[in-house]
């Protein structure tokens, strides 16, 4: 191993490949790469006036970032590599930043959805793009706090021998005492709590206003509702990712390969598998976006091939 006082360390230089990495490699690389065409989509046209685009380019920068670095760590792991506890606190800042950045961001999402639908005549004003770039600030902050509360107990309980100290990165190393991982569960519970009473909130005003509407306002509205029901099986997901540590940790004391498949099974499921809704809720189901994504993609050759079509 590399002496106490490196930044980073190697355990050990010799390792198997192992097929479950390889896999994970082969999921993140596929979602980044829908992620960047996205992204790219947004900044090319006008979707950064609008505020239900600003707020998706929120959640695929937020995703982007929060694969790169879990799968960063995710290989770290693997491969045994250490690194200086006061490098982990900055790592930890910010995956635990963007862990809730995303879920609070679907909830301001179907917010917005809400207040198009239900109050059209209000959308202009209460959705400007100045309003969006507020919204995402607020959006920030909001998912700051629960990393600010936790590094808060971190910092008054660890000694200052402890930044200097060369461990594998993650989130259980901050928790000296067991009242912090519960200050943590409960923090992730009331976030969890009060973003379900918003998208259940939206849910019924939208049901509402869909069985009253009719012709194309009733089509209009029964897909608003549809997307509210995806955000809310990606909130679901993303909300369920926040109490995996603690199921991890019970299985540890059981059994450690039953730890392995338990934390392979939670990345894929509740931490990649979220991060693919968003491109299919916008990138797919949005009309005007996907034109625009279908342009780029191919770069251009889509608009050249319909201009043929008699």
């Amino acid at each position: 191993m590399a002496a106490n006082n490196s930044v980073v360390g190697v355990e050990s230089p010799t390792y198997k490949i192992n097929y479950r990495l390889v896999v994970v490699q082969v999921f993140v690389s596929v979602f980044l790469f829908i992620n960047f065409l996205l992204i790219r989509t947004f900044f090319v046209r006008d979707f950064y006036t609008t505020m239900r685009y600003i707020l998706f380019a929120t959640t695929l920068l937020s995703d982007s970032l929060f694969l790169i670095i879990t799968d960063i760590l995710l290989i770290f792991s693997y491969i045994k590599i250490t690194m200086q506890v006061w490098l982990c606190v900055i790592i930890y800042i910010v995956t635990s930043l963007y862990t809730y950045v995303t879920p609070v961001t679907l909830t301001a999402m179907t917010l917005e959805r809400y207040v198009a639908i239900c109050k059209p005549l209000r959308h202009g004003e209460l959705c400007s793009t100045r309003r969006a770039l507020h919204c995402v600030l607020i959006i920030h902050s909001l998912s700051a706090i629960p990393c600010f509360v936790l590094l808060s107990t971190f910092f008054a309980s660890a000694s200052h021998n402890f930044y200097s100290q060369v461990r594998e990165c993650a989130v259980e190393m901050f928790i000296f005492h067991k009242w912090q991982g519960h200050l943590r569960s409960a923090m992730s519970q009331v976030y969890f709590f009060i973003m379900f009473i918003a998208i259940v909130f939206c849910y019924v005003k939208i049901m509402q206003v869909a069985k009253a509407a009719s012709g194309e306002d009733k089509k209009s509205t029964w897909k608003g509702l549809k997307t509210v029901i995806l955000h809310a099986f990606q909130l679901s997901l993303c909300l369920i990712q926040l109490c995996c540590p603690f199921i991890e940790t019970a299985v540890l004391q059981i059994n450690f390969i039953l730890y392995i498949n338990v934390r392979y099974f939670n990345y894929i499921t509740f931490t990649l598998a979220p991060r693919c809704i968003s491109p299919l809720v916008y990138g797919l189901r949005d009309e005007m976006f996907f034109h625009a994504l279908k342009y780029y993609a191919l770069c251009g050759l889509y608009n050249k091939q319909s201009s043929n079509v008699p």
